[in-house]
């Protein structure tokens, strides 16, 4: 786990400037945020998401939507005894390194500048990590 403990909290100031550069380097603000979450490296329920992300439900859901379609998040069932809706669980796919590597992938060469703010990223997530 890269970062986060194991009570729900809201989003720090690291989590903040990793949410500003993933969105200069071109996700869309909700999605980098949704992101953001799941780099803290444990399964989330989407009602654990909107507290932290400090998002809504639909937000949230569209989110999930956009980064299952890049094939970087999936969806368990969580098993309940209670009657009514199954509560699904989201998790990332892919580690933090193949993400960031896939951004980079798609930048073009003229932009220089993003692959730099990826490389910010990533010194932030691994400050203090040894």
């Amino acid at each position: 786990m890269l970062m986060g403990s194991s009570t729900i909290q809201e989003l720090t100031d690291t989590e903040g400037e990793i949410i500003r550069l993933l969105v200069e380097v071109g996700l869309k603000t909700n999605e980098a945020r949704v992101l953001v979450v799941f780099f803290r490296g444990k399964e989330m329920t989407s009602r654990d998401i909107e507290r932290i992300a400090d998002l809504r439900q639909p937000e949230v859901s569209v989110a999930i939507t956009c980064l299952s379609k890049r094939r970087w998040v999936y969806v368990s069932n969580l098993i309940t005894e209670n009657k009514g809706r199954p509560v699904k669980l989201f998790d990332l796919k892919e580690s933090v390194d193949e993400i960031l590597d896939e951004l980079r992938d798609g930048i073009c060469a003229g932009h220089e500048q993003q692959m730099v703010l990826l490389g910010k990223i990533r010194e932030i997530l691994y400050q203090g990590v040894e």
